[in-house]
């Protein structure tokens, strides 16, 4: 497996899917908007995660956003594509697609239907994945979405395997990314998932995060880690209090993918916020206060 590196501090944003006017993948958008946040100084890209809507995209559509993100990207940073399924077959098989496209890793979750009924039903399953894998692996811990945290011991044994090269958290629990920290070998990268707890979570030894809202505050996120990087605790800190949880907070009430559209259709990065269904864009006030903090956080920039 190829050797992928971050620097200490790398933020990268799980890139939203923009949808034309007829409800389509809008592929020069997106391309326009992965240009613009190479250009800002984010360390990699993640497409087809959480906040790109996976879930709502065909297989055509994955592939397309996948390639169109690669071809942005253009070797400047590292692309992880998004590869959850409910099926080992079908993990490997967007696997394969993203290998095929030019992706550099690839992000799985556990199954997000059918969760296990003990340990060794996750690690058969990470084994499976992981045996087959044509792209070096980042687990994705989400249980909020997935029903269950992947376990502890199971992590452990899993990040032994070379395919297997990181982990992102997004649990919420800072004593949970403490322990994966601590039971993963030097080289495995961690990645913190929630935004708001990127900083509280440097002083574990995290390498950085993927993060929404660095898609659309990618000032602060580049800040936030250049601060990390030098030890500035106090600049860091304020980037954390009045730029990132702010507008964090937003996500809480309207999700991450409708925040994240409205942002970044309030900065230009995209030219329309629309999400598809379940997902709903929140009302004009609550758009104008998601305005209000992205304008607020580049003021502290």
């Amino acid at each position: 497996m190829p050797d992928i590196e971050f620097r200490h501090g790398a933020v990268s944003p799980p890139i939203v899917t923009p949808f034309d006017a007829d409800g389509d993948v809008d592929a020069d958008a997106l391309a326009g908007h992965v240009e613009a946040l190479v250009d800002a100084g984010l360390d990699g890209m993640v497409p087809c995660g959480t906040t790109g809507e996976f879930a709502s995209l065909t297989d055509a559509e994955r592939r397309t956003v996948v390639e169109t993100t690669v071809e942005a990207a253009d070797g400047r940073v590292p692309v992880i594509a998004g590869a959850a399924d409910t099926t080992v077959s079908g993990a490997l098989d967007r696997l394969r697609a993203a290998d095929a496209a030019g992706a550099d890793a690839g992000l799985v979750t556990l199954p997000y239907y059918h969760n296990s009924t003990a340990p060794a039903g996750q690690r058969a399953f990470l084994d499976a994945v992981a045996d087959e894998t044509p792209l070096p692996l980042f687990l994705y811990d989400i249980p909020s979405t997935v029903g269950e945290p992947i376990d502890p011991d199971v992590l452990a044994a899993v990040a032994e395997r070379e395919s297997v090269v990181g982990l992102k958290d997004t649990s919420g629990d800072i004593s949970a990314i403490d322990v994966a920290v601590a039971r993963t070998p030097e080289e495995f990268t961690v990645f913190q998932g929630v935004d708001a707890l990127l900083y509280p979570s440097a002083s574990l030894g995290v390498d950085g995060g993927i993060h929404a809202l660095s898609q659309v505050i990618p000032e602060a996120f580049v800040a936030l880690g250049e601060a990390l990087r030098a030890g500035d605790d106090d600049r860091a800190l304020a980037l954390h209090r009045r730029a990132i949880a702010p507008l964090f907070d937003r996500c809480g009430d309207h999700g991450f993918a409708p925040v994240a559209k409205v942002a970044a259709a309030h900065r230009g990065f995209i030219p329309d916020p629309r999400v598809r269904p379940p997902l709903t864009l929140p009302d004009e006030a609550a758009r104008e206060a998601i305005a209000a903090d992205v304008d607020a956080a580049l003021d502290v920039v």
